[in-house]
């Protein structure tokens, strides 16, 4: 029997999702020969800590399904002696890069990726705390169903037991290295009130996350696009489709992943959205195949977004990741241009070539990056009020976010390098959760 995790990395109260998502662990363990491995990764406040520990001892104990809540000092033990054992130079970086103070939506999953070696699992499964699951005659719909149906089987072994696909026979004997969907609901970013107030401007600054060379309409067309998800239609029954998968239709609060997490990290980029984003494009790019589903989860946000602090909070995040994309959208088209030179004879990721690339990427010039601030400072102050204000606080910014955006191309490229000693050391460090 093989063992999948299962997990939720939080930093705000979540106990309804917490719940929901041993529910999930539960409908696994019951349909499909796996033990379950439930991980709450919560960076929460004490209070909410608390009422996710009341949640995870109030659920009905299921055959299979093994809980392991961490908070941040369980995963920093954990972690520095993992470093410790993976012989790393520069431990405190490294301690740094996996469990920053900062958020860092990418240090979070790869802490997920870790600790999920520790305990066995060959499968990562991932959700998000401001979403919930769409139901079908007053039953959840899980994601998982269609995950553990394809995940880690060979392509031409799991096109059976999809509802079609469109992968070309060159791929068929690849192993299937991801699973997932979007999305339905409000827009995966927080800027609807953009649109709202002017839409050109909303076009605009969308826009920045382009590569810079593409024309007016092609980034038109990508904010119209953008962040919208599998858009608000109900689901009224399965489709999943065999495929390399685009992308643009997945999102990481709804994702799986097999093989490849092991050999590549996410970027640990702080307060950036959109820095967990990377495996997608990996798995596309070097040809892996994939099966795109539709059991897309609900998306919702949370009140913290709507006050001053969280507005602010939010749109640094925003606008560093408009910076980060100079450099990925550069690792991106280099990825998509080397193919099947990413993967070697039993089609696992080069990761030294993919470190390669971002290492690359790191020595371009910052000239489009000051146009897209630029930009979205006029932008903003076209919008006036809060966004004005935020305008206004970049100027005397600037450089320290040029800095910022190369340096965490630099730190993601040495996370790369000290990947496998570390998921080789994640192997033969424990951790002590709350087991059930």
């Amino acid at each position: 029997m093989r063992a999948i995790c299962l997990t939720l990395p939080t930093n705000r109260p979540s106990a309804p999702m917490v719940t929901a998502i041993y529910a999930e662990a539960a409908y696994a363990a019951r349909h499909f020969p796996v033990e379950v491995h439930v991980l709450v990764l919560d960076s929460a406040a004490p209070d909410a800590r608390a009422e996710h520990a009341a949640a995870l001892a109030a659920v009905r104990p299921t055959p299979g399904v093994v809980t392991h809540h961490l908070d941040e000092d369980a995963q920093r033990d954990f972690l520095r002696a993992a470093i410790a054992r993976a012989g790393l130079p520069k431990p405190e970086l490294m301690l740094d890069l996996m469990l920053p103070a900062d958020v860092s939506y990418g240090a979070c999953t790869n802490r997920a990726f870790l600790i999920a070696t520790s305990l066995g699992c060959s499968s990562v499964h991932r959700r998000d705390s401001d979403s919930s699951y769409q139901e079908l005659a007053g039953e959840p719909v899980y994601p998982v169903h269609h995950e553990l149906t394809s995940l880690g089987e060979r392509a031409r072994d799991a096109a059976p037991r999809v509802d079609a696909t469109d992968l070309d026979a060159a791929h068929l004997d690849k192993p299937v290295v991801l699973v997932g969907a979007s999305f339905v609901g409000e827009l995966s970013v927080d800027i609807s009130e953009i649109r709202q107030l002017d839409e050109d401007v909303y076009r605009d600054v969308v826009g920045l996350w382009a590569p810079a060379d593409w024309s007016a309409q092609q980034k038109r067309e990508l904010a119209d696009e953008s962040f919208t998800g599998a858009g608000t239609a109900p689901f009224t029954g399965d489709h999943a489709l065999l495929t390399l998968v685009d992308p643009m239709r997945l999102d990481m609060c709804n994702i799986s992943f097999q093989q490849v997490h092991e050999r590549v990290p996410l970027p640990p980029a702080t307060n950036t959205i959109g820095s967990d984003y990377f495996l997608m494009h990996l798995v596309h790019d070097a040809a892996l195949p994939g099966v795109l589903h539709n059991r897309h989860i609900v998306n919702f946000y949370t009140t913290e977004r709507r006050t001053d602090a969280g507005f602010t909070a939010y749109q640094l995040r925003f606008t560093k990741f408009f910076l980060s994309m100079l450099y990925l959208n550069a690792v991106y088209a280099a990825m998509a241009e080397a193919g099947p030179a990413l993967l070697d004879d039993v089609h696992q990721v080069r990761a030294e070539r993919v470190s390669e690339l971002v290492w690359d990427s790191t020595r371009l010039p910052v000239t489009e990056n000051e146009e897209r601030l630029d930009v979205l400072e006029r932008s903003y102050l076209r919008l006036g009020g809060r966004y004005a204000t935020f305008a206004q606080s970049l100027a005397p910014r600037r450089q320290q976010l040029l800095d910022e955006a190369r340096h965490d191309m630099e730190d993601f490229a040495r996370l790369i390098d000290a990947w496998r000693p570390l998921v080789r050391a994640s192997q033969a460090t424990r951790i002590h959760p709350l087991d059930r």
